[in-house]
Formats: C-alpha cells, sequence, structure tokens
C-alpha cells in the first residue's frame, strides 16, 4: 500500500465498495469497533484484552491525555504530496506504526500472532513479538508474510533463557528488542481476577518457552529429578495447589504441567535493576529498547546505561491505577533526552489523530495494539489488517488537513492545550 495519498486511497476503496453493497467488516468509529469486539469474543477473553488495573483510571486517563490536546490546523500550504515514512535503527519503514506486543493471542483467533504478522506486513508495519505469544518466533518469521520483526523480551528470572531468547530474536532477523520494565508482577485486573483467569497457567501464551532449547532442558531436567525423587532447590518458588489444579488440564493444549509449573516460576525477574542491562547489552547487537519508561530520570539513566531507545508507556493502564496518562509523560522525556536516542510511544492510541498528537509531542514512533486486536476478534487477519489500513489511513489524512508533509514538519506547535 502506498503511503503518500494513503487515506484517500481508503475512502476510495471503502466509498467504491459502497456501490455494490459491499460494506466495512470492521467499523471505523471507535465506539462501534469496541463494541463489536465484544461480541466477537469470549467473557474471559475480552476481560483479558479490554481490562485494565484496579477502578481501571489510568486507562481512562490515557484518553484524556490525547483529548487535552487539540490540533491546530494550518492551512493554503502545498500538501498534495505527503511522505509518512520514517527512520528507525538503521531501516526505513513506510509509516511511523508498529504493532504492539500481545500476548496470548489464541484467545482471540486461532491464527494469533501469525495472522497479526501477516496484517501488519502487508502494510509495511513492523510486528513486535511478545515473549508471551501464542507461536514460537520462529514460525512467525517463517509464515508471517515477510514483514519486518521486533522481539519484545519479558526479562525471565534465568538469564539463561533471557539469553537464548535473544539468540532466537538475532536468528529470525528482528530489527530490536524491547525490554518490557512494568510487568515484573502482573498488576491488580479485576475483570480477569473475578473469573478466575489468567490464560498463561492454561496453556496459552506460553509458546516462545516451550519451543526454546533451554526451557525444554530445564523441563526435562524437572521431570528427571521427580523420577529420581529429588527436592526442588528451596529458592525455587512453589507453585500454588490451585495453580497446579489449573495446570492438570493443559494435556489437551499439547502442554505439559511441567511447562506451566517451569513457566510460572520463571516468567519475570522482579529484582530487575538498571545494573542487570550490561548482561543483555553483552549479549546483542540489536538495537535495545526499554518500553515502560515515564520519568524524565529513568530516560536519563537509560540513556547512560547505552540502550537504543525508550518507548513512553503505561502498559495500556493493565499495571497500575491512578496513575498519570502516558501521553502526560512524553514531552518530560523527550526534552529530557533532547535527541539522545529515539523516544517512541505507545498506550491508549484509538485513531490516526492519536498518532498525529504523538508525533508532535516528539514520538518518533507509535505503537497500537488494543485496535487491532479488536479487529482480530472481529474478522481475524483481515480485521486486524483493516483496522491497521484504517489507522494509517486517517494520520495521512489529519497529517494533509493540519497543513504538514510529513512526520518532519510535526512538533509541539503543531498543538494546543
Amino acid at each position: 500500500m502506498a503511503t503518500i495519498g494513503a487515506g484517500r486511497a481508503a475512502q476510495s476503496t471503502i466509498y467504491r465498495q459502497g456501490i455494490t453493497g459491499r460494506l466495512p467488516r470492521i467499523p471505523a468509529r471507535w465506539p462501534d469497533l469496541v463494541t463489536r469486539a465484544e461480541r466477537s469474543m469470549s467473557p474471559e477473553a475480552w476481560a483479558y484484552v479490554h481490562g485494565s488495573a484496579g477502578l481501571e483510571t489510568t486507562a481512562e486517563a490515557n484518553v484524556d491525555a490525547f483529548d487535552g490536546w487539540r490540533i491546530v490546523p494550518r492551512v493554503l500550504r502545498d500538501v498534495s504530496e505527503r511522505d509518512l515514512s520514517v527512520e528507525l535503527f538503521g531501516h526505513s519503514y513506510p509509516t511511523p506504526l508498529l504493532a504492539a506486543p500481545v500476548g496470548a493471542l489464541e484467545l482471540v483467533d486461532e491464527d494469533a500472532d501469525l495472522a497479526i504478522a501477516r496484517a501488519a506486513a502487508s502494510l509495511g508495519i513492523p510486528s513486535v513479538l511478545s515473549s508471551q505469544a501464542s507461536m514460537p518466533m520462529e514460525r512467525v518469521a517463517a509464515e508471517g508474510g515477510g514483514g519486518p520483526l521486533w522481539f519484545q523480551l519479558y526479562w525471565s528470572s534465568n538469564d539463561e533463557l533471557v539469553e537464548s531468547f535473544v539468540s532466537r530474536a538475532e536468528a529470525i532477523g528482528s530489527h530490536a528488542i524491547e525490554v518490557t520494565l512494568d510487568t515484573q508482577q502482573l498488576g491488580w485486573r479485576p475483570r480477569d481476577l473475578d473469573r478466575g483467569f489468567l490464560p498463561f497457567i492454561r496453556g496459552m501464551g506460553i509458546a516462545q518457552y516451550t519451543s526454546d532449547p533451554v526451557f525444554q532442558r530445564l523441563v526435562q531436567e524437572r521431570i528427571d529429578a521427580r523420577r529420581d525423587g529429588s527436592v526442588p532447590p528451596p529458592d525455587k518458588v512453589r507453585v500454588t495447589p490451585s495453580a497446579i489444579r489449573a495446570l492438570l488440564g493443559l494435556k489437551r493444549r499439547h502442554v505439559r504441567r511441567e511447562d506451566g509449573e517451569l513457566f510460572l516460576e520463571l516468567f519475570t525477574r522482579q529484582g530487575l535493576q538498571w545494573s542487570d542491562l550490561g548482561f543483555l547489552r553483552e549479549r546483542t547487537k540489536l538495537p535495545i529498547l526499554l518500553k515502560g519508561i515515564q520519568h524524565a530520570d529513568d530516560a536519563r539513566r537509560a540513556r547512560d546505561a547505552g540502550v537504543d531507545g525508550v518507548v513512553v508507556s503505561n502498559h495500556a493502564g493493565r499495571q497500575i491505577d491512578g496513575a498519570i496518562g502516558a501521553l502526560e509523560a512524553l514531552p518530560g522525556v523527550v526534552e529530557a533526552l533532547d535527541g539522545a536516542m529515539p523516544v517512541l510511544y505507545d498506550s491508549g492510541v484509538r485513531g490516526g489523530s492519536d498518532v498525529l498528537r504523538a508525533l508532535a509531542l516528539g514520538a518518533a514512533a507509535v505503537q497500537v495494539g488494543r485496535p487491532w486486536v479488536y479487529g482480530l476478534a472481529i474478522a481475524g487477519e483481515e480485521g486486524a489488517r483493516e483496522v491497521l489500513r484504517n489507522m494509517v489511513a486517517e494520520f495521512d489524512l489529519a497529517l494533509g488537513l493540519s497543513g504538514h508533509r510529513s512526520i518532519a514538519e510535526l512538533g509541539p506547535d503543531v498543538l494546543v492545550r
């Protein structure tokens, strides 16, 4: 899809199809997209995807933060040709969008990570593979449409597993590694808690682990130790009886009980510190981004730690209730880094005008998650593609209608409070 005139091209396609009575499968209006997605998902899937932490005020703050900035259009400028492309870490992408990492996608669509990879690839949009994917990264790389891939890393409590994940990400040609920092433990998510539902202990979203040679070896060592009557080391986290009862039903998902137990033990490292970043830097030449930065001081520490970029994000409000909207943090982080490294944005993005506002406030690119997941739930791969296409189209139109031809022309002066 050409990026110049992307908005007009999408409009023309929709209106021409409308002449023959063919209407879009994916609603263009945000409220309708959300409503249709909820109807298309199971109650458990909807709670997991749509839910946020606590009273969900942080998710609301994300929306309020966008709505607090208003675009000031300029007129009588030649915007007949527009360039939506961005350069990131030595790679050129046709749009400023990335498909954000989302775990346990099998809850939403059986093609899961393949579907979004293919949808994104068709538009030249990088797909950020999750550590909690439902399909191994190697399969996504082989069958996912050949588009650009990034890898999102949850830092396991086992460094050997971290090293293996990063090595595999390099082997499939990932363009970058995103380390998510705000999920050393799960936030308080009432929608999931009320249903007693967590996909990971039911064998969903752990395909990166069960396909990993280090993880497989550790599982086999556990099985052998049980056969020998050995006692697990005392420093290992014990799995609760309720979790074990859930794990007993994993056979139908081709996941062994031991797989689930070990995953629960190794999922994340709660004691991760700035000094640990050197371990990762020594083991990969890929660009390293830290996802979850919201404070200017943390941005400066990221710069000093030798990483290559940061992602301003509050995990779409899923981790801490009562926190600031992520967009509120963006200007301060951009100012603190003063061009030293790219600052990406994530959280609360609903459409193309939100993308424009994040870019105007200094983001180098914007990650989008829930919108394409909603499209995936409604119409699979085509639904995800249509949501991303619509978002690119709306951004292209907003760029031109505000009087700008490229992302480079956007700055804080485009907006007012």
